[in-house]
C-alpha cells in the first residue's frame, strides 16, 4: 500500500456487532450526562473549565494518537486536515458556549437545548456526507425538538438571565453539529486515537488562547476545584466523547446526535440529587417528549 495514499473508508461489515456498538453509545451517553453537574461543582469560570477539560484530555490522547496512528495522520489530505481543524474549532466553541450557559440557566434547560441538534445534523449530513436520514429518524428528531421547545418555554418567565443561558446553549448546539459532521467524515479514515489526538489538542489550544485573552484564570483554584476539573476531563470527555467518536466510525452522524439527546435525563436526575434542582412540570413533560423521540429515532435507524 502506498503510504502517502489516504486509507480507504471502513465498510459497515468491518464494524463491531450491534450489541457492542449500542454498548459504546450507551457508555458515551451516560458518561457525558455527568458533565453539567461536575462543571457546576468545579465552580470555576466557563473558559477555565473548558480549557482544563480539553487540555487534560489532550495530554492523555495526543501522545497515544501520534504513536499509534502516525502513518494515517501523515496520509491525510489537505482537505482532511482542514476538516480536523474545523472539528477542533467547533468543539472549542461548543464548550465555550455551553459551559457559559450553565452559569445562567438550569442544568435541565441547558443540557436539553444543547443536545437538541439532530435536526441540524440531519440537514447538514445530506449535502456534506451524502447520508440520507430515514423518515423514522426524522420523526423522532421532530418529537424530541418539541420536547426541547417545551423546556425553553418553562424559562420564558424567569428573566433575561435564563433566556441568555438558553441562547448560549443553542449556540453550543449549532457548534457541536459541525463537530459531529467533521468527525463522521474523518473517522472513516482514521482510528479513534488518530482522530481525537489532533481534535482534542487543537480545541485545547484554542480554549487556552481564549482563556488567556479574556483573563480567565488557569491557576489559584482550591484543591476541590482541581479535583472536579480532573473528573470533567476524565469522565465526560475521555470516556464519554471518545466513546461517541468511536461510534462515529460506524454509524450515521445523526444517530450519534440522537443518542446524546438522552443525556438530559441523566443530567437532570443528577442535578436534582446533587444540586437540589428539582425539575418543574414542563421540564418533565419535555423530557418525556425527548425520550420518546430518541426511541422513535433509534427504531427508524434500525429499520
Amino acid at each position: 500500500m502506498d503510504p502517502d495514499r489516504p486509507p480507504e473508508p471502513r465498510r459497515a461489515a468491518d464494524g463491531p456487532g450491534r450489541a457492542v456498538l449500542y454498548g459504546g453509545l450507551s457508555v458515551g451517553a451516560v458518561s457525558v450526562s455527568s458533565a453539567a453537574v461536575l462543571i457546576r461543582l468545579a465552580a470555576a469560570p466557563a473558559l477555565s473549565v473548558a480549557a482544563y477539560r480539553l487540555g487534560l484530555a489532550a495530554l492523555v490522547v495526543a501522545p497515544l494518537g501520534l504513536a499509534t496512528a502516525h502513518r494515517q495522520l501523515r496520509a491525510l489530505t489537505r482537505g482532511q486536515w482542514l476538516a480536523a481543524l474545523a472539528s477542533a474549532a467547533c468543539l472549542a466553541l461548543h464548550f465555550g458556549f455551553w459551559i457559559t450557559s450553565l452559569g445562567h440557566t438550569s442544568v435541565a434547560s441547558s443540557v436539553i437545548i444543547v443536545t437538541a441538534n439532530p435536526i441540524l445534523v440531519a440537514l447538514a449530513a445530506r449535502p456534506l456526507l451524502g447520508e440520507r436520514t430515514p423518515p423514522g429518524v426524522m420523526a423522532g428528531v421532530a418529537l424530541s425538538l418539541v420536547g426541547g421547545a417545551i423546556i425553553a418555554l418553562s424559562d420564558w418567565d424567569l428573566g433575561g438571565g435564563r433566556l441568555f443561558g438558553d441562547a448560549m446553549a443553542l449556540l453550543g448546539a449549532v457548534a457541536v453539529t459541525g463537530y459531529y459532521i467533521a468527525g463522521r467524515s474523518l473517522r472513516e479514515h482514521l482510528p479513534l486515537l488518530g482522530y481525537v489526538a489532533p481534535v482534542y489538542g487543537g480545541a485545547a489550544l484554542l480554549l487556552l488562547l481564549a482563556a488567556g485573552l479574556s483573563g480567565a484564570p488557569l491557576s489559584g483554584f482550591s484543591g476541590e476545584t482541581y479535583g472536579f476539573l480532573l473528573l470533567v476531563a476524565a469522565v465526560p470527555q475521555l470516556l464519554g466523547h471518545s466513546s461517541l467518536n468511536w461510534a462515529l466510525g460506524y454509524v450515521r452522524a445523526v444517530t450519534v446526535a440522537v443518542v446524546v439527546m438522552s443525556e438530559p435525563v441523566g443530567a437532570t436526575l443528577l442535578a436534582w440529587a446533587v444540586l437540589g434542582e428539582a425539575p418543574g412540570p414542563l421540564v418533565l413533560l419535555g423530557g418525556v417528549f425527548i425520550l420518546s423521540g430518541v426511541y422513535l429515532a433509534l427504531r427508524g435507524q434500525r429499520a
